[in-house]
């Protein structure tokens, strides 16, 4: 593979496998710990691209095939959209919560993690906790996501008892 397109700077995987890997990503600046974001910039097989997101996947058949040739991206500051030539696409999944559901009614922070007490798991709104991805914005790890959730089943035994005294 000559080209590829990927969303997500702490992995440098992909470049065992194309020329050039090209990392797009939707803002100026990124969230990846700074020894992986360091070690990425290193890497001759990485481009980047900010401030930038896919609007398209593009593609042909091929001997009965689809296949992908390239990526159709916008420039979020610009407006401007124009294409790039690639053999391949992966998503990475992102660091957005899926919390919309519970907008307006529990605290959030703008990036949409739900709001928990320091010490425990509770949220604003009496009798709902919050744990794992939907209220980690640090960590974002499986490990911490089963803890919190260890924690959460804790602090709700300890409530509903606390219903009955």
């Amino acid at each position: 593979m000559r080209r590829i397109l990927f969303q997500r700077p702490e992995d440098t995987y992909l470049t065992k496998f194309g020329k050039e890997v090209t990392i797009i990503h939707r803002r100026d600046e990124f969230r990846a710990s700074k020894i992986m974001l360091d070690r990425a910039k290193k890497n001759p097989k990485l481009k980047f691209l900010t401030s930038t997101v896919l609007v398209e996947v593009l593609g042909e058949n091929v001997n009965g095939k689809k296949c992908v040739t390239g990526a159709l991206l916008k420039n979020v500051r610009t407006g401007e959209t124009f294409k790039q030539d690639v053999e391949g696409i992966f998503l990475g999944i992102g660091h957005k919560p899926n919390t919309e559901i519970f907008k307006g009614q529990i605290d959030m922070e703008e990036t949409g993690y739900i709001k928990t007490s320091k010490a425990n798991t509770y949220t604003n709104i009496t009798g709902v906790f919050a744990c794992g991805d939907a209220q980690d914005h640090v960590y974002r790890q499986a490990v911490t996501a089963a803890g919190s959730g260890c924690m959460a089943a804790i602090d709700v035994e300890r409530y509903l008892e606390s219903l009955h005294d």
